[in-house]
């Protein structure tokens, strides 16, 4: 099957490698330096290529992401320059302004990681998704992943005249499941999703929370091994919760690597081994889950209560205990591409 290039909606192109394209599929090992900024990613030497705990599933290689967006700020049109100004009155528009939504972000994520998303709204948490799921591409750095990434995202789209368990057939030969594959795993599908009868209504019937957990039970049908939460675990009771984390960890065993964003930092504190923090598109904090979602959870807390100074040294605190290593790369001599890979132009 020949490769394929596909445009996000950013308009970056992105070069999708499939299996008779490279049969090793070898992605690279990566070694972790201390400070990316003085150690610039460079290729060291050929991955195993194995599934087993510790191979590196995902390779996030400075990843940068700026958009150019209209601003209702009026110092932003008094900064503009004069001619600038003229248009800008004549059209009715308003000056565009550059937003670094990702600065520089590096990490590897490795095979039996459940790895947790941490930051406010704005920090960049749903950009760096959408990157490593190939939905856009950055501005510039690299991601490669080992095999196709799995967006579950609580928009995700299904037909919402169609039921549930229609639904899930669809999905499921969409994540490329035989039909008799899919006989299989249909009951367990719906049992993990726990809508009950309302799985053979229309999809339109259903509220955002049992929507969003079919989703989940779609997703993880495949068993993928890498698969990627957008706050589809923020709905759903203590049952679906239990079933849900189950699920992750039946993932993980199987050598697989889960990624999730999430508000609420107790999720991330119960369900992550690692955790990564971001703010204001900068990666401030990598490492165990439990102890970054509890440094998060405190400084949220004193930013809440107006207590600037406390938080300032929780944040000073975290960025020095948990200050991200610099990823350095080496390509092996066979220069084999790993099964997808988008770079930034």
């Amino acid at each position: 099957m020949p490769s394929a290039e596909s445009r996000p909606r950013n308009g970056r192109r992105m070069r999708r490698v499939d299996d008779s394209e490279a049969p090793t599929m070898e992605l690279p090992v990566i070694t972790t330096a201390p400070d990316a900024a003085s150690h610039p990613a460079v290729m060291t030497a050929a991955d195993s290529g194995g599934a087993g705990i510790g191979t590196a599933t995902v390779v996030a290689d400075n990843i940068r992401v700026r958009y150019r967006v209209p601003s209702t700020d009026a110092e932003d049109l008094r900064g503009a320059p004069p001619t600038q100004k003229v248009l800008l009155g004549m059209t009715g528009q308003r000056p565009r302004v550059r937003v670094d939504a990702l600065k520089g972000v590096s990490f590897v994520a490795r095979a039996g990681e459940s790895i947790g998303i941490l930051g406010r709204n704005g920090a960049g948490k749903s950009t760096l998704l959408r990157i490593i799921a190939g939905l856009e591409t950055p501005t510039s750095g690299m991601v490669s992943a080992r095999s196709t990434p799995v967006l579950l995202g609580v928009s995700a789209a299904l037909v919402p005249d169609l039921s549930g368990e229609r639904n899930v057939r669809l999905g499921c030969l969409a994540m490329g499941l035989e039909p008799r594959e899919i006989e299989s795993v249909l009951p367990e599908v719906i049992e993990l999703a726990g809508i009950g009868k309302a799985v053979y209504r229309p999809m339109k019937t259903y509220s955002s929370g049992m929507a969003s957990r079919l989703r989940f039970a779609i997703a993880a049908a495949a068993n993928p091994d890498i698969l990627l939460i957008d706050e589809a675990l923020s709905t759903g009771d203590a049952a679906f919760k239990e079933r849900s984390e189950n699920k992750m960890t039946q993932l993980r065993r199987g050598a697989g690597t889960v990624f999730i964003v999430n508000h609420a930092a107790q999720v991330i504190e119960e369900m992550c081994t690692r955790a990564l923090w971001l703010m204001d598109g900068e990666l401030i904090g990598d490492g165990p889950g439990p102890q970054i979602a509890h440094d998060y959870r405190w400084w949220s807390w004193n930013i809440a209560k107006d207590k600037p100074e406390k938080a300032a040294k929780i944040l000073a605190t975290c960025r020095e205990k948990w200050k991200p290593a610099g990823v350095r790369i080496q390509r092996s001599e066979s220069r084999t591409l790993p099964y997808r890979h988008a770079r930034g132009v």
